[in-house]
């Protein structure tokens, strides 16, 4: 009999996200587990995806997480941010954080710019490999906002500008019309990818994904994705066989909770 695992695609469209807003802070929450018949409302090292506008002048005041992995991925605006461990720094789309939360850890997110602008960014919550760490707070500047044609490496569990404390990837570019790019290689025998469209659309395979939707791969194929307009791509990999804790603050578990 033949071990080899069966191809899947699962498209997930922009409507079946959660819709949250409050104020000047709106937010779609893809739990992407949800969308499987899963007992898990993640997927491996991915928790959950908020992709969010929140206008300018808005002040997040100082809450808390815990066992979480929190990446800040701009793609508009600027955001100062204020934490329980001493920073104070502002984050743009070529400057990017990452929040390990651990055991305890509060901020406080301040939101900068011209009176109508806003901030667009997916907070990305990621699951780290065990509860109760010591927190941390990390900061990359890119230099860029765009990986033009090219699959740059965001955050990894090792040799990545900003490290998780997860067996899980992020990767992001920006495709030109009609440009053709394969995923990038990780070298997981067992992966799950999470293909995000966070401006644009893109075909992989004969799926057509627009703005806001994504698609979970499970399979080690090597996938080409073409752009059908100008695109921004967010690529997340996580190992399901690696070890996570599925009870954080936001990235664990919510489906006993529903």
């Amino acid at each position: 009999m033949s071990d080899k695992r069966v191809t899947t695609m699962l498209k997930i469209k922009n409507n079946s996200k959660h819709q949250h807003s409050s104020g000047g802070f709106g937010i779609d929450i893809l739990w992407p587990g949800m969308v499987q018949n899963s007992d898990d409302s993640g997927i491996g090292g991915i928790g959950r995806i908020d992709h969010a506008n929140v206008r300018s002048g808005t002040v997040i005041t100082m809450h808390p997480h815990k066992d979480d992995e929190i990446l800040t991925y701009m793609r508009k605006g600027r955001m100062l941010h204020l934490d329980t461990v001493g920073n104070e720094e502002e984050i743009s789309d070529t400057r990017l954080m990452l929040m390990n939360a651990g055991h305890t850890f509060q901020h406080e997110e301040r939101i900068l710019g011209e009176k109508d602008g806003s901030v667009q960014c997916l907070q990305i919550f990621i699951r780290p490999s065990e509860s109760d760490l010591s927190p941390q707070v990390q900061f990359h500047d890119f230099g860029t906002p765009y990986s033009e044609n090219n699959w740059r490496l965001i955050a990894g569990p090792d040799d990545a500008p900003l490290t998780f404390r997860s067996q899980t990837w992020v990767h992001d570019t920006r495709l030109s019309r009609s440009y053709e790019l394969r995923l990038p290689v990780i070298l997981v025998s067992n992966m799950v990818r999470l293909l995000y469209v966070f401006e644009g659309a893109a075909k992989i395979g004969d799926i057509i994904l627009n703005t806001g939707d994504s698609i979970i791969i499970e399979d080690n194929e090597s996938r080409t994705v073409t752009a059908l307009d100008t695109t921004d791509l967010v690529l997340f990999t996580t190992d399901p066989a690696g070890k996570f804790f599925s009870d954080g603050m936001f990235s664990g578990n919510i489906r006993p909770r529903l």
